[in-house]
């Protein structure tokens, strides 16, 4: 079968090669691959940033939707026939976190899905929401759970209540899709006009560049009457962090799921007490919560906002826009 993957650090290194098609082990399910999407870990393990160890060669990508073509002989979970998405953090089916449930994911330690097939074990796969296309299902592992969990499953978010959403990429989007099916405002910041007017028509209340207002913090809290925001997704880190808390309304949640503007933060503590706030650190979810969230959108019909579909054959092209940047969710369709 054909498979793209990483010989060694750097774009250049990524290759579609011949690989054999995987034996499903006795718990095991092996999925025809209909499509895979992009997040910004896939550049990071790219560049060597995520994991320096990363044994070469290695398939790519996480985020996985197919059919299942074969079961083993002990698999209770799944039949033939059932459309399934792969989970990220591959061990952790339910309750919180240990060191390692989010350490074994594809295309890190396990051979991942930018191939025409993908075995994995049934406790790392999910059933698809019926209504979603493949291109959409494959949307739902990183980037949908992990703003599913910042809100729903961490945030306990209610009908209401203001969300400050960082960006545009594939958990903001989701984040502020989700934020606006439950009742809740919400607040966008891009250094994109055109981004944030794209955020306006899908429903958000206020926007701000943080280039023409680097101190957006200030401009937050007029927007809320100097009161801030219940929830922040804080995908820059870095400096942002304390600007986020200034933003942050008391007793608030900084949900911290990402490293773009750096993987250090020096935080004002005394402020920090004053708003008696919680910073949470956050890598998408348990396969629980997956489930929780699928079972939802189910009612809502929520549907992904694809930035870009590129083909199997042109997977180098999904990356390239990957690293220029992408509104909502890059999709690499590997089937049919």
């Amino acid at each position: 079968m054909k498979a793209w993957v990483l010989q060694n650090f750097g774009l250049d290194n990524l290759k579609m090669v011949d690989v054999p098609v995987p034996e499903p082990g006795d718990n095991e399910v092996l999925i025809r691959v209909s499509a895979v999407s992009l997040n910004y870990r896939d550049k990071l393990i790219v560049e060597g940033l995520y994991n320096p160890e990363l044994q070469f060669p290695m398939t790519q990508v996480a985020d996985t939707a197919g059919v299942v073509v074969q079961t083993g002989k002990n698999v209770s979970r799944f039949q033939t026939g059932d459309r399934v998405i792969t989970h990220y953090a591959t061990r952790w089916v339910d309750g919180p976190p240990t060191v390692d449930e989010v350490v074994h994911t594809l295309g890190n330690t396990i051979p991942g899905g930018l191939a025409e097939y993908l075995g994995m074990d049934e406790n790392a796969v999910v059933h698809a929401p019926d209504y979603l296309t493949d291109d959409e299902a494959a949307t739902l592992p990183v980037a949908a759970l992990t703003a599913w969990h910042a809100l729903k499953e961490k945030g306990r978010l209610v009908s209401g209540q203001t969300v400050l959403i960082q960006g545009t990429g594939g958990v903001s989007i989701f984040a502020l899709q989700m934020a606006m099916a439950f009742g809740a405002k919400v607040i966008v910041t891009s250094s994109n006009d055109e981004k944030l007017e794209r955020a306006r028509n899908l429903g958000a209340n206020k926007t701000i560049n943080y280039v023409r207002v680097p101190d957006w913090h200030t401009e937050v809290l007029k927007m809320t009457e100097q009161q801030g925001v219940d929830h922040i997704l804080e995908v820059a880190a870095g400096k942002s962090l304390r600007q986020s808390i200034e933003a942050i309304k008391p007793t608030g949640q900084i949900s911290v799921i990402g490293i773009l503007d750096g993987v250090l933060s020096e935080i004002p503590i005394f402020r920090l007490l004053q708003k008696q706030a919680s910073i949470v650190g956050l890598v998408t979810g348990s396969r629980k919560m997956f489930e929780n969230m699928n079972a939802e959108l189910s009612k809502i019909k929520l549907h992904p906002i694809l930035d870009s579909v590129y083909s199997f054959e042109d997977a180098r092209k999904a990356y390239d826009r990957l690293y220029k940047g992408a509104f909502g969710k890059i999709v690499i369709r590997v089937a049919d």
